[in-house]
């Protein structure tokens, strides 16, 4: 075991082992040890010193955003110019958007642009040319455009039921939706100049107009309540029906009977036009028979108004030997052409009738027929003063029109898709 080394300095020895072994020191010795610790402790005070003289001041960092509230796609603006180095200047301004980005600039002044809904957190350090450093956080909320989900038929036929459906749309956010439906972008309903904004319905469900065939296109709006909107066309092909067109020959039979005295005449009206297509007519007035000749004079006559056809006959005296009485007689064979049969297609059978009963074809005769009976000449006379035994005469109408009438049957051509 080694034995230690001791020093004692006030007896101005230095022992060690078992024995004593003493050396004398003189003074100058002593004052030079002393000399050489005290310039110990004055460098090692001189070294604190140093190191307090080299510690780094930090910068202040500030930061402010604007807008804190934006929408997917938009854009905030980030200043950190009021930000102070402290000491010194500031080198770098380092930017951590939150969303996976990050950026390094050498003034205090960027923006950035959120693609996708949510919250995020900003940090930005601010570095100075001593190397120190201070971070600034900011909070920004960007709020999701609402989701539309729109269940439509893509094509229906003229006149069936086409259900828009937008009710399972929804907004990230949860917020209430508003919906609005410009159902035609080739009409401008409200007039304002632009035919793609209409509000044609607000309702999260709307049945579409498909009384005319041809292809419909529209946009939908649904807006959430931070002020986020998403639009969405939409297009729905409305097609023809397709009939099967049988023409069938049927007879229109009016008749009238009345009493006219000398002077009076007597009006009525029928349409055999909105029954079928007129291919003729006959007409017979015939008059009661007179107890003694003359015969009275009677005159018929027919104004198809639409057509200003215009024509009139009088009565010719009967037989008094045969008991015939006086009549008039009107005909017309050939006022239309015959329909033909086969495969028509209409947006409707309404619209297919009116098509067929109105062409260039069967024009003729289509609007009110009004006939009228005047009585133009009850005879005889009286013989002896104002006393006249026949004023006037009993008379009867009938009217008989030929037509061919358009029976429709509907054909199912192919099948609509959801």
């Amino acid at each position: 075991m080694k034995t230690p080394l001791l020093f004692n300095l006030d007896s101005r020895t230095i022992r060690k082992g078992k024995g004593s072994l003493v050396f004398m020191l003189g003074r100058r010795t002593e004052r030079m040890f002393a000399l050489v610790v005290v310039q110990t402790l004055l460098l090692s005070l001189l070294a604190g010193c140093t190191g307090a003289l080299d510690t780094t001041v930090d910068p202040r960092a500030t930061l402010e955003a604007y807008p804190t509230l934006i929408q997917e796609g938009e854009m905030v603006t980030l200043d950190a110019r009021d930000s102070s180095p402290i000491e010194g200047v500031i080198t770098t301004y380092a930017w951590d958007f939150g969303d996976g980005t990050t950026a390094e600039t050498v003034i205090g002044f960027t923006s950035h642009t959120y693609l996708t809904y949510g919250q995020y957190t900003i940090r930005l350090t601010v570095t100075n040319d001593q190397g120190g450093q201070d971070d600034a956080i900011a909070t920004i909320v960007v709020n999701g455009a609402p989701s539309i989900n729109i269940s439509m038929p893509t094509s229906v036929r003229a006149g069936d039921a086409a259900l828009l459906d937008a009710s399972a749309s929804f907004d990230p956010e949860g917020d209430a939706l508003t919906f609005r439906w410009d159902l035609n972008t080739a009409e401008d309903n409200d007039g304002d100049g632009d035919a793609r904004n209409d509000a044609d319905a607000t309702t999260p469900t709307v049945l579409l107009d498909t009384s005319a065939s041809g292809i419909i296109n529209g946009i939908l709006r649904v807006d959430d309540a931070a002020g986020a909107f998403a639009l969405q066309p939409f297009e729905v092909n409305v097609t023809t029906r397709t009939f099967q067109v049988t023409w069938i020959t049927e007879t229109y039979e009016m008749s009238w009977d009345e009493y006219l005295d000398q002077g009076e005449t007597w009006s009525g009206n029928i349409t055999p036009g909105e029954i079928g297509r007129v291919m003729s007519f006959n007409a017979v007035l015939e008059l009661d028979r007179d107890v003694a000749p003359p015969h009275d004079n009677f005159t018929l006559a027919l104004h198809i108004v639409e057509d200003n056809y215009k024509r009139s006959i009088a009565t010719e005296p009967g037989n008094y030997s045969t008991n015939e009485p006086a009549r008039a007689e009107m005909a017309d064979d050939d006022m239309n052409l015959r329909g033909e049969d086969g495969m028509y297609t209409s947006d409707s059978a309404e619209a297919l009738l009116q098509l067929l009963l109105s062409s260039k074809e069967s024009r003729q005769g289509q609007g009110p027929w009004v006939w009228s009976v005047i009585a133009q000449q009850s005879d005889p006379d009286a013989f002896i003063g104002e006393l006249d035994p026949d004023p006037g005469n009993d008379w009867t109408l009938t009217v008989e029109v030929i037509l061919m009438r358009p029976s429709l049957t509907e054909v199912a051509v192919g099948s609509t898709s959801e």
